[in-house]
């Protein structure tokens, strides 16, 4: 069962552990530059909790911390973002949390960038509504190379 809770300071640390994943990495290829930092990135999600315009919550499969979900918002356009455990792909997990995330979240339009060749992404944001509006070329960290970023839209 799939469930979204707030999330907490503490499962913090879990997350940082399923950004270490070099294949999850890959594929999410746009991320910050000190990704091996821990304090940096405990540092920067506490902010995030603390922020009225990130709406954050914890992917729970049974009970088991399995990724998170969040919006935010960034050049005054609210986006979306999640991560979810490599063990859990596959499953349809985050589809549901997606969907489930945006029964709470009602900020629209939403907007959401995938790498190119993320297709389990691209596939979950077109199952919950998402539309292609085009792509862009941007760095990506996870990479070290400039790459092709699809971008989608709930309106």
């Amino acid at each position: 069962m799939v469930t979204l809770m707030e999330t907490a300071k503490e499962e913090l640390g879990t997350f940082f552990k399923f950004q270490l994943d070099q294949e999850a990495a890959h594929l999410a290829a746009f991320m910050p530059k000190d990704t091996n930092d821990k304090a940096a990135y405990i540092e920067r999600y506490t902010k995030y909790l603390a922020d009225p315009t990130i709406h954050m919550r914890t992917v729970k499969v049974d009970g088991v911390i399995a990724g998170s979900i969040a919006k935010f918002m960034m050049g005054g356009e609210a986006g979306i973002t999640y991560w979810i455990d490599r063990k859990f792909w596959g499953q349809g997990i985050a589809t549901t949390a997606l969907r489930d995330f945006l029964k709470i979240e009602h900020t629209r339009p939403l907007h959401a960038g995938v790498a190119f060749d993320n297709y389990g992404s691209r596939k979950v944001l077109e199952k919950c509504g998402f539309v292609q509006t085009g792509t862009d070329r941007g760095f990506a960290n996870a990479r070290q190379a400039e790459i092709e970023e699809v971008n989608y839209k709930l309106s």
